[in-house]
């Protein structure tokens, strides 16, 4: 007995130590994101140890493998046991699997009990809003053509764009060689940059776009320019093919650059802006080829990664620069892409998304940046769509996603864009017909007012001929339609709405006639319209007695002030002007202050200063130059302490001649002096 008690304690010890062998084995392989072989290992140590560590590595494991089902699974068991020691990432993480599944309902529910644990209101209204953007774009239907290709294999093939007569996207190698190197993220041979005729596109027609480009490492996310003669693209951070690690032991993604020389691509670069410490991925151009776009967990990101551009200066580059918070969020946003009609498309788990990454647009004008849309279905999906590209002219494109009935990992598909995107709030109407209660016949003109449950007034219109109305409102609110008309009595219904988009919401209603009211109510119009007609008669009547009174009394009392006809003149000794010019003279000062006296005396006086001139020489002329002067005597007026609004000045040039000289020589010099002349008109007492 002894024995077997012994022999138990020992067998208990080599387990413990193997376990723990295990556990450091399955760490290590996930701290180098090993994460294909980490699982069996942690999966192994699960049946008999559920420490918080393994089953969130686990998770995590089955999470960037694309195995969400199982990554729920553990997610799930995660929050229950471990909710204490998690930060939102894990709830994120676990709501996205449970999109995947087409649990949304449960996904909300996740995050709106994490954001209520951790009492983050702003979270919530967040949360609550990209909800309603997400039933706005589901409601556009299917806005896509989608075909999974013929290119496709059990393996992962994305970021399909095509160049010149070909396709190029990345893909594992279909026949890799036996020591082809194995990524171990998924188990799959590295990348390669792939083509395939746009003529021929089946999977034996695939080769290889470039032996110079491609290495023992990963290609992927090639962009070439419109003359075809340069490519960026991303690849493993390597030096002659052999991989670089920084010191954390990982291999992060680079921009390179190479150009197209005699048939061959050389000159493979690195761009400057790459480092050892961060990765930089998935070049993009700008229509006129003078930015690159990309994305980038570099210092300064809000997110793990970010969309950031660089400026193209000819072989030398700007520095990066964020495209901020409207772009980018907390989370993850790669695979920009910027289409012939400047807009930003790219992939994000951040912005109100369907599941995993999905595909947004944002508008470029005057380089800015308009909020990101979601760009709908059947695009975007609850699993990963990315890599977009479209032709603007054709609406014609590819994309890549790893949904569910795909040939396997990931998968592109070609697009046909059928329906623009046109996003609205869930709207419906309330319309209906306002009738004669007796009579049956409609009410034209009839006021209907539409309020909410506050009574508060959000619209009104008048019935049509027809007695026809009409209003738009937001769904899930209730609303009361209120009818009136003049010798009619008023009605009003209550309607409450639910979700049906453009639902048609009947609000008809009948008015009943008050012929005894209207009787009173047309003789009261008629007696106060009358009094009104006598009011204003008589106050205009008054008014122009009074201004006539005024002007004699004025016309009377100052000898300076002159009628001429239909109209009032300040009567002055001549201005004079040098010739040709028309500053005002010392010896004009005194008589301009005599009319500037008069205004002062009446404060209420509105007088125009009209130039005159003879009609010997240039007609243009002499307008500009009367212009000048009268210009020159109102800045005068002004400088006295005239108000600006109470002088105007015109030049008439030799348009109003006091003497009739046509031709010019037909008059003298003193008829010639009588035409040029400055009128001071009263215009306004």
């Amino acid at each position: 007995m002894k024995r077997i008690y012994l022999l138990l304690i020992v067998f208990s010890i080599q387990f413990s130590q193997a376990q723990s062998q295990d556990l450091q084995r399955a760490k290590r392989l996930f701290d180098r994101t090993y994460y294909s072989e980490a699982i069996p290992v942690y999966e192994s140590i699960s049946n008999t140890n559920r420490s918080f560590e393994v089953v969130k590595n686990l998770a995590d494991c089955y999470y960037y493998t694309n195995d969400y089902a199982n990554a729920q699974r553990q997610y799930r068991l995660l929050i229950a046991r471990f909710s204490d020691n998690l930060d939102g990432d894990y709830y994120f993480k676990y709501s996205q699997t449970l999109k995947a599944s087409g649990s949304y309902e449960e996904a909300t529910k996740v995050m709106r009990d994490y954001f209520l644990k951790t009492n983050n209101q702003s979270a919530i209204e967040k949360l609550e809003k990209d909800n309603v953007v997400l039933e706005n774009i589901s409601a556009l239907g299917n806005r896509f053509e989608i075909k999974n290709m013929a290119i496709n294999s059990p393996n992962s093939e994305f970021g399909a764009l095509q160049y010149g007569d070909k396709l190029v996207f990345s893909a594992v190698p279909r026949k890799p060689f036996l020591f082809d190197k194995v990524y171990k993220w998924n188990n799959e041979s590295y990348l390669d940059l792939m083509s395939v005729s746009v003529k021929s596109v089946n999977i034996d027609s695939i080769k290889k776009f470039s032996f110079e480009l491609n290495t023992p490492l990963h290609e992927a996310n090639a962009v070439f320019t419109k003359n075809g003669k340069t490519v960026y693209f991303t690849r493993n951070n390597s030096v002659d093919g052999v991989r670089t690690r920084n010191q954390q032991k990982v291999t992060v993604l680079q921009i390179f650059k190479a150009e197209l020389i005699n048939g061959k691509w050389h000159n493979i670069t690195a761009l400057p802006f790459n480092s050892d410490d961060y990765s930089v991925e998935h070049p993009a151009l700008s229509p006129d080829e003078k930015t690159l776009y990309f994305a980038s967990d570099m210092p300064g990101s809000l997110g793990s990664f970010d969309i950031y551009s660089v400026s193209i200066l000819g072989a030398d580059y700007g520095t990066p620069k964020n495209l901020g918070p409207k772009i980018n969020t907390d989370k993850k946003e790669q695979f920009p892409f910027v289409s012939k009609d400047n807009k930003l498309y790219f992939s994000s788990n951040g912005h109100a998304g369907f599941g995993l990454m999905d595909v947004f647009v944002s508008e470029i004008k005057n380089k800015e940046f308009a909020t990101p849309v979601n760009i709908g279905f059947p695009v975007n999906s609850g699993y990963d769509d990315f890599s977009f590209v479209i032709d603007s002219d054709k609406q014609h494109g590819y994309f890549a996603s790893n949904r569910k009935g795909g040939k396997g990992g990931d998968d592109i598909y070609e697009i046909n864009e059928i329906q623009p995107l046109v996003v609205e709030d869930c709207m419906q109407y309330i319309s209906g017909v306002v009738t004669d209660v007796d009579t049956k016949l409609p009410l034209a003109n009839a006021k209907v007012i539409l309020k909410d449950t506050k009574a508060k007034e959000i619209e009104s219109v008048l019935t049509s001929a027809e007695g026809k109305f009409s209003f738009s409102v937001a769904c899930e609110k209730s609303y009361t339609v209120y009818a009136s008309k003049e010798e009619y009595t008023d009605a009003s219904k209550f309607l409450k709405l639910f979700k049906d988009r453009k639902k048609i919401n009947d609000a008809s209603m009948t008015l009943k006639s008050k012929e005894v009211i209207k009787k009173e109510e047309l003789a009261i119009v008629e007696l106060k319209k009358k009094e009104a007609e006598i009011a204003v008669k008589k106050a205009i009547t008054d008014a122009e007695i009074k201004k006539k009174e005024k002007i004699a009394t004025i016309v009377e009392v100052e000898k300076d002030i002159v009628k001429d006809n239909d109209r009032l003149l300040i009567k002055t000794d001549p201005i004079y002007f040098d010739y040709d010019l028309w500053y005002i003279r010392k010896e004009s000062k005194p008589i301009l202050n005599r009319v500037i006296e008069l205004m002062k005396k009446y404060p209420d006086m509105v007088v125009e200063i009209g130039s005159h001139t003879d009609n010997r020489g240039n007609a243009k002329y002499n307008l500009d130059l009367s212009a000048k002067r009268a210009n020159s005597t109102r800045e005068y007026f002004i400088s006295q302490g005239i108000p600006a609004k109470q002088i105007f000045a015109k030049g008439y040039g030799e348009t109003v001649q006091l003497v009739k000289c046509e031709p010019s020589e037909s008059c003298n010099e003193e008829q010639h002096e009588l035409n040029r002349r400055s009128e001071f008109v009263i215009k306004n007492l």
